[in-house]
């Protein structure tokens, strides 16, 4: 397999990536290419124009910025896991990017990319959704900021324009007593995709008492979800093994796994249920150890 007839095009800066964007028809954006150009020699995409945007240093490293941190599109999955800033105040990340692909893959791979693809099994969209981020997205008109809970809209289908690009995700800081974690079931340990995943985010007070909670899936469902009931389930009251129960049966009832080759339905919503509860306890005790 391979692909043919699609001219490479290079972008050093933002403005020359919008006006190659509004010259070109049916371009795509290439970035690290991992997903994309797998898609373009089966077939699932089209395109015949690919707009490189890898030099792009707008794009790329960590920050914080107007209290929240900002991680730019290109950052790779690399860089994600190795940052500093990660391990000290987002260790959740490292729950994902340890266990995405190969090495080879994790230091071409990006974080947009891993976004914008809007595969069912990507790892970072429920991490990120638990930590409430939301994605910045520029055009040539102008940057309009998107909830990461809505900006997935289908498989493989976003609320990005054709003529917008995703430029950084960006993650408010954890409030204190917060804490996250991503639990996730895939058929062997590495350069595997995940079977199922589930994200959890917990906030609790002095007493020990959850204040907000968001629990999200991935892998189950056409698009990374949030556990509609879990809320309801766990603020107020403190995280026992019955609080675990019922999450975890909510999300088994909320979640729509395919049946394939890695794994029935039944068997997807099993783990579900098992990984839920993994995730709540290791996110309740991150949030015990973070300073008040």
């Amino acid at each position: 397999m391979f692909v043919s007839n699609v001219e490479l095009h290079e972008a050093c800066t933002m403005d020359e990536a919008f006006a190659l964007m509004d010259r070109l028809e049916d371009a795509r954006i290439l970035a690290g290419g991992t997903d994309l150009l797998v898609d373009l020699k089966v077939g699932r995409a089209s395109a015949c124009s690919l707009i490189s945007i890898k030099r792009i240093d707008a794009l790329k490293g960590i920050a914080e910025r107007d209290g929240d941190w900002r991680i730019g599109a290109l950052t790779t999955i690399t860089e994600l896991g190795a940052s500093e800033c990660v391990k000290t105040h987002l260790p959740v990340l490292i729950d994902a990017t340890s266990k995405m692909a190969a090495p080879q893959i994790r230091n071409v791979a990006t974080v947009g990319g891993n976004i914008v693809s809007a595969v069912p099994c990507a790892d970072l969209p429920p991490v990120f959704l638990v930590l409430n981020a939301g994605v910045t997205v520029q055009s040539s008109e102008g940057e309009r900021c998107i909830p990461l809970d809505s900006f997935f809209q289908h498989v493989r289908k976003t609320a990005l324009r054709s003529d917008e690009m995703l430029t950084a995700i960006v993650v408010p800081k954890p409030p204190d007593r917060f804490g996250a974690a991503y639990a996730r079931f895939s058929l062997r340990d590495g350069n595997s995709i995940a079977v199922a995943g589930v994200a959890a985010g917990l906030e609790f007070n002095e007493r020990g008492e959850i204040v907000s909670a968001r629990v999200s899936l991935g892998a189950v469902s056409p698009t990374p979800m949030l556990v509609a009931d879990a809320e309801d389930i766990l603020v107020g009251n403190p995280l026992d093994d019955d609080a675990c129960v019922r999450v975890g049966d909510a999300a088994m009832g909320a979640c729509s796994p395919i049946c394939d080759v890695r794994g029935s339905d039944a068997f997807r919503r099993e783990i579900v249920g098992i990984l839920a509860g993994r995730a709540l306890r290791l996110a309740q005790q991150r949030a015990m150890e973070t300073p008040s």
